[in-house]
């Protein structure tokens, strides 16, 4: 399920979640905002999910707001890192159903087809390099129906840090390396999903704002979300005091807003069906057997 061009350094990714694991909670306001709204989806599907796979899960955000919910009734929580799945399973988590953790790389899933009748995943896949190979084996991972509900990272994210970055190292050192990761396209992410095999899917996004007093407060919230940079093609050295102080000024001279510096994250929400032959299907074309002109009411203008 490899992909040939490698994005990002796996390792780096599992080190970076690693560190972050023990103070997880003073930084993982985004991911309860985000995995609060993904929970919210399933208020709009009239169905029960009694196996439910959380897909990413860093210390468990998901697990109290999906064991709140009635009809699940087994949680089964992966992350890349060991130290998050420890974090994970002393989490509290009250409710009725049975919570199990596992060790697995979202690229290389341990499970046999069709385990599960939800996936869920927050802010994670992002940081696949091969994400329509990390969707298709999530799409085999799911029952017949069965539903996946994802949020990942959208390429607007963090457009004033990214920004603020370059221009601070070009005046610094006289180039620029890759300092905030790319982000999958809205545009892109429906026809990923597609080619994962999955029915009927949905693609939207939120914008979210979060405000700063300084930028590099930021940075801090990110090294604690476990978001730090970690792009194969990254400069291996140590950043210079100097490049950071400059891109805060930077930041706070070009993006502040009444002394607070937004940071923008955009959530893209990915939703999509394991197919089934109970769903719904596009009609063949030329098969409708009523005329739009008329459902409209105007008159039909014959093409020259």
């Amino acid at each position: 399920m490899g992909s040939p061009i490698s994005v990002f350094d796996r390792r780096t990714v599992r080190r970076h979640r690693d560190r972050a694991a023990r103070h997880f909670a003073d930084h993982d306001f985004l991911f309860q905002e985000v995995a609060e709204r993904l929970v919210e989806r399933l208020d709009d599907v009239a169905r029960d999910f009694p196996r439910v796979l959380d897909l990413g899960a860093r210390t468990g955000v998901l697990a109290p707001l999906l064991a709140a919910r009635d009809g699940i009734e087994t949680i089964v929580q992966c992350d890349l890192s060991s130290t998050m799945m420890k974090a994970a399973r002393a989490r509290p988590c009250s409710g009725g159903p049975q919570r199990l953790v596992a060790v697995a790389d979202e690229e290389f899933l341990p499970f046999a087809d069709g385990s599960f009748d939800l996936i869920v995943s927050c802010l994670s896949l992002h940081w696949t390099n091969d994400l329509p190979g990390a969707l298709l084996q999530a799409r085999r991972a799911l029952k017949p129906d069965g539903l996946f509900l994802a949020a990942i990272l959208g390429g607007e994210t963090l457009v004033e840090l990214r920004h603020a970055l370059v221009e601070a190292e070009m005046a610094e050192t006289g180039g620029a390396g890759p300092r905030v990761s790319p982000f999958a396209d809205v545009r892109d992410a429906g026809a990923l999903l597609q080619r994962a095999g999955f029915a009927l899917p949905v693609v939207d996004s939120d914008t979210i704002t979060v405000s700063y007093e300084n930028a590099l407060d930021l940075m801090r919230d990110l090294r604690g979300m476990g978001e730090a940079n970690a792009i194969l093609e990254r400069r291996k050295d140590f950043t210079r005091r100097s490049t950071l102080l400059r891109a805060a000024a930077i930041y706070e001279d070009q993006f502040a807003e009444a002394g607070r510096m937004p940071a923008t994250f955009q959530v893209v929400n990915l939703t999509a069906w394991a197919p089934h032959a109970s769903q719904q299907k596009a009609l063949k074309p030329g098969s409708a057997v009523h005329r739009l002109a008329d459902a409209l009411d105007v008159r039909p203008i014959p093409l020259k």
